[in-house]
């Protein structure tokens, strides 16, 4: 495990500072029981000017073992034989960090995917009554902040791609993609508060790459929330290009100050910090 409190350069946390964020959403994160990793990179960031005391992280589903060949190579055990990807539990979940305290309020990272409204999933598909629909995790979390509570609604879907024609992952990443509209509009718990965020790596873009990509249209259109960064690139891939696939949505009840997405950061990956200044009085 590499310690973030005392290493020189590390890729990411330059971006980070220089963002100065209130709160933040990380992706593709290590988890670990103790939270140890997550506490070194909170003591590096205040030791570089960022203070974030408040933290929360649970096991994602990235790793978990099914005990199932969900990919049919005839072997069990490898990566995308687990609840989502990943060679090992805890590999690339999700954690946030936040000036003010925060609590859990609704986990639906255990929802069968068959159990997911309007499901995709289709009778030969292998997992049923195992499979989960979150690759990594869906959390409800509320921040405590000055003015009023702020719910985060959070998401890393799987990517649309690396299977066959029956489209097992984009069939999936549309209903990961999905889950929180339909809390939105109540067919889901919990109850929603007018002052929710929607954000994550939706893995999803609406004009570009594979996926099915109108479902987009559908979260971008959502009554309830307001893009700030329309037809923004949030990643560049070395093959496919530029694309959109990370996303900020906001309440619209909010005002939107400004938004932006941070340049590249050398050897920090293909992914871009996806930034909202938000003025949250009513």
């Amino acid at each position: 495990m590499r310690d973030l409190s005392k290493e020189g350069s590390v890729p990411g946390l330059e971006t980070l500072v220089s963002a100065n964020p209130d709160i933040v959403l990380l992706t593709h994160v290590d988890f670990d029981a103790g939270l140890a990793a997550l506490s070194g990179m909170q003591t590096r960031l205040k030791k570089d000017g960022l203070d974030l005391p408040h933290s929360f992280a649970a096991r994602p589903n990235t790793g978990m073992p099914t005990e199932l060949d969900l990919d049919g190579d005839g072997r069990l055990g490898g990566p995308r034989d687990a609840q989502g990807y990943g060679w090992f539990s805890g590999q690339g979940g999700q954690a946030i960090l936040s000036r003010w305290p925060m609590r859990l309020v609704a986990d639906q990272s255990t929802l069968l995917w068959e159990n997911a409204p309007e499901t995709l999933m289709r009778r030969e598909d292998t997992g049923a009554g195992i499979q989960r629909l979150s690759t990594s995790a869906h959390w409800a979390i509320e921040v405590a902040h000055p003015d009023g509570p702020i719910m985060l609604l959070t998401v890393s879907a799987t990517p649309p791609v690396f299977d066959g024609p029956e489209d097992r992952n984009g069939r999936r990443n549309r209903d990961e993609v999905l889950l929180w509209l339909h809390a939105l509009n109540g067919a889901l718990p919990p109850d929603l508060p007018s002052s929710v965020i929607l954000l994550g790596n939706l893995n999803l873009d609406p004009e570009r790459g594979q996926g099915l990509r109108a479902t987009m249209d559908d979260v971008l259109a959502h009554p309830r929330l307001q893009d700030p960064l329309p037809g923004q690139a949030t990643v560049r891939w070395e093959r496919a290009g530029e694309m959109r696939v990370s996303y900020v949505l906001p309440d619209r009840r909010f005002l939107v100050r400004d938004a932006g997405v941070s340049p590249p950061e050398p050897d920090a990956g293909p992914h871009r910090l996806v930034w909202v200044d938000l003025d949250l009085s009513p």
